[in-house]
């Protein structure tokens, strides 16, 4: 009985404070009961933890009743009002709590704030908090198993070996008007006629220092003479040149270098009403050998591009195959064959000023320090449309290893204009 007069008198401590939060509740907002509950939940914690009940050695949650706002169980009272005067939950603790709850509402029912049927409509009680929780999904039905092998499953692997090789080319076809000195090397006369041209490139470049560009230029023109009364037709433009170089980085720009060289003609070079043939196919054959380096030219926002060769050491190789033209040029004694050793330079720039207007310019110099020769090589081009072009054509030329001439000394001067076809790949 002494316990139950201690719950007695905690409830009634409790419902005194719940009476005064009940007027601040009021002018709240929210739910009512809602409010008055969860500040009872704070409270209850605080008076559990001060007064330290214990049951089995756990806080019970049973104690909740006695220091939330006073509510009217009906439960509580069922049990306490039973005919038979028994607790239908057989705890004592129940009971207890029961006896104190319903000497409250005997002695001070206007404390009585909520009944059990405003708590459920606020939110429900829960009555399954000693009901273990599963989860309503097995998520091991939703994963695959993990096998316990993997099997090895052939895949084709196709590795692409890089191409290092770039191809391009240009060609044109076209009319012209031509001047020709009296003392060209070649032969050859000032006249009106056509000129076909083909460029092919080939270059490797693995870009771990390794160079190696090819260029074959071809180059054959024709004219025609009424003055001519030997000949029908003759070449006025005969070239078939190769340059190949193989380089090996040195710096950015430089590159140790072997240079070749070789150039000849397709067929025979002739003069208006004059027999002698004055050069052929192999007459001569010029192969220029050079160790070197050689730098890469890249100007005005890349629009001057190109390379310059310079070639301290180098082996010039000359044959000859008509016996009547070996004296012409520079073999004696009756051989076909001149070597010798000097020094040379070699410069193929192309300056693009415009998307129209471009100038491609090469220079060849070759010396032994007892005779020199010197090539230079321009040609301007207007880009009318993709497949139509002109050319300006201008070739100056010193070689002392000829006969002097009165007029022109050892220069030699050669030069057109044309406009026709011209396609670039």
């Amino acid at each position: 009985m002494v316990s139950r007069h201690i719950f007695i008198l905690a409830f009634m401590m409790v419902a005194t404070l719940s009476s005064a939060q009940r007027v601040r509740i009021q002018k709240q907002e929210e739910n009512p009961v809602v409010k008055a509950y969860m500040d009872s939940l704070v409270y209850a914690k605080a008076r559990l933890d001060s007064a330290s009940f214990k049951s089995s050695g756990d806080v019970n949650e049973k104690y909740f009743r006695l220091f939330s706002p006073l509510t009217f169980y009906y439960g509580t009272a069922m049990n306490q009002l039973s005919i038979f005067g028994e607790n239908n939950s057989g705890d004592k603790l129940d009971t207890e709590i029961d006896e104190a709850l319903m000497a409250a509402y005997l002695n001070r029912p206007d404390l009585v704030v909520f009944t059990e049927r405003e708590l459920k409509k606020a939110g429900g009680i829960r009555e399954d908090f000693d009901k273990p929780v599963k989860p309503k999904v097995d998520l091991s039905a939703h994963v695959a198993p993990k096998p316990d092998h993997v099997d090895d499953i052939p895949v084709d692997v196709v590795v692409r070996k890089p191409n290092f090789w770039k191809f391009g080319g240009d060609g044109f076809l076209q009319f012209l008007q031509n001047y020709v000195s009296d003392n060209w090397y070649k032969g050859g006369e000032s006249n009106y006629s056509m000129v076909g041209a083909l460029t092919l490139k080939a270059n490797y470049n693995n870009k771990s220092g390794i160079k190696f560009d090819n260029m074959l230029e071809l180059k054959l023109g024709f004219q025609t003479s009424k003055a001519d009364t030997l000949h029908k037709f003759k070449t006025n433009n005969d070239l078939i040149r190769y340059t190949g170089k193989f380089g090996i980085q040195a710096t950015k720009r430089w590159y140790y270098t072997l240079q070749l060289l070789a150039y000849t003609q397709f067929t025979q070079g002739l003069k208006s009403n004059d027999h002698k043939v004055y050069s052929d196919f192999m007459s001569p054959l010029n192969v220029n050998l050079g160790l070197g380096m050689d730098y890469t030219v890249e100007a005005f926002s890349k629009r001057l591009t190109g390379n310059v060769n310079l070639s301290p050491l180098s082996f010039n190789f000359r044959y000859v195959g008509r016996d009547a033209l070996t004296a012409s040029n520079g073999i004696s004694g009756g051989h076909h064959t001149k070597e010798d050793f000097g020094s040379q330079l070699t410069s193929n720039l192309t300056w693009k000023f415009s998307d129209v207007v471009s100038w491609k310019t090469r220079l060849y110099a070759y010396t032994t320090y007892k005779r020199a020769e010197v090539e230079w090589e321009n040609t301007l081009t207007l880009q009318v449309s993709k497949f139509i072009s002109s050319n300006i054509f201008v070739y100056p030329r010193f070689d002392d290893s000829r006969a002097r001439d009165e007029d022109m000394g050892y220069w030699q001067f050669k030069e057109y204009c044309s406009l026709g076809f011209s396609y670039n790949f």
